[in-house]
C-alpha cells in the first residue's frame, strides 16, 4: 500500500477517534416542536345546513323536494313524460295508479341522499310478489324492492329492501300493514372506462326503519327480471317509482326528499 494511502486511512482513524466524524444522523437540525394549531385545518368551512324536523322527517334546507304533500309537479309518466297520474290524496300522500304506469322525476341524479317513506295499504292481500310491490328505481337503472314481507315470504333477494335479484337485505325490518315504512339511501353513481366497463360500480347504503339492511352493497349492473345484471354505461339519472302489474292493492307515498352529493 503507498504512503499516500496509508497516512489518509490514519487520519480518517484519529478523526474518528477524536469525534471529527459523526453518525450523519447527528447531523440533521433538529425539527421544531409540535404544537396542536399545526395539525389544525380552519378553512374551508362545512357549509351550514339546517336540520328538518327530527318528528316529521322533514327536508334539510339544502334538499330537493320531490314531494310535499300537495302535488306531483315534480313528477313524470315514464311512457311519454307527460303529467304524473297518480293519485295525489288531501292527507299528504299518493296512491300508485297501476293503469297509468310507473313515473319519474324531472330531474336527473348522480350520487345522492334520498328519504323516501311508503306504506302497505292495512287490508292487503296476495302472497309473495303479488303483495304491496312496488320499487325504486335509482338513476332509471338500478330497483331496491318494496314489498309487503311482513309475515310474506317471497326469494330472499326479492324482498323488501333488496337490490332487486342481486343482494337480499341484512335483516327483515317491516312494519305491519297500515304502518309506514321509511327508506334512508345513500346512492354512489358508478364511474365508467371508455369501453363501457365499471372503473368504480354504483354501491348503495340503506336504513330500513332507522335499521342498517344494505352496508355499502356493490351493484352488479342493471335490474333484470330474467337473467342476470348487465353493465350499462350511462349519465345522470332519474328516480322512477314502480307501478308493479300484480293484482294487490296499490301503495301510497308521503314525504320524499333527495339532496345531491
Amino acid at each position: 500500500m503507498k504512503k499516500k494511502n496509508l497516512f489518509n486511512l490514519f487520519v480518517l482513524l484519529v478523526l474518528f477517534l477524536s469525534g471529527g466524524i459523526v453518525n450523519a444522523q447527528d447531523t440533521y437540525p433538529e425539527s421544531g416542536k409540535m404544537e396542536p394549531n399545526m395539525s389544525e385545518f380552519w378553512l374551508p368551512q362545512p357549509e351550514i345546513v339546517t336540520p328538518g324536523n327530527i318528528m316529521t322527517n322533514s327536508a334539510p334546507s339544502d334538499a330537493i323536494v320531490l314531494f310535499d304533500g300537495k302535488d306531483l309537479s315534480a313528477w313524470v309518466n315514464s311512457k311519454d313524460s307527460r303529467s304524473a297520474g297518480w293519485t295525489v290524496n288531501n292527507n299528504g300522500t299518493f296512491k300508485v295508479k297501476k293503469d297509468v304506469g310507473d313515473i319519474q322525476t324531472k330531474e336527473s341524479f348522480e350520487n345522492f341522499q334520498l328519504h323516501i317513506e311508503w306504506c302497505i295499504p292495512k287490508d292487503i292481500a296476495g302472497s309473495s310478489q303479488s303483495r304491496g310491490n312496488s320499487g325504486i328505481f335509482l338513476q332509471n337503472k338500478y330497483e331496491l324492492q318494496i314489498l309487503d314481507n311482513y309475515n310474506n315470504k317471497t326469494y330472499s333477494n326479492g324482498q323488501a329492501g333488496s337490490i332487486y335479484k342481486q343482494t337480499r337485505p341484512l335483516v327483515n325490518t317491516m312494519r305491519p300493514p297500515g304502518e309506514w315504512n321509511v327508506y334512508d339511501v345513500i346512492y354512489t353513481a358508478p364511474i365508467f372506462k371508455d369501453d363501457g366497463s365499471y372503473r368504480m360500480p354504483p354501491h348503495i347504503t340503506v336504513l330500513h326503519n332507522g335499521v342498517l339492511i344494505q352496508n355499502n352493497t356493490t351493484i352488479l349492473g342493471t335490474t333484470t327480471y330474467i337473467g342476470f345484471p348487465k353493465v350499462v354505461k350511462h349519465g345522470a339519472g332519474p328516480i322512477r317509482l314502480q307501478s308493479h302489474g300484480d293484482a294487490s292493492k296499490p301503495i301510497s307515498f308521503r314525504n320524499i326528499w333527495i339532496r345531491k352529493l
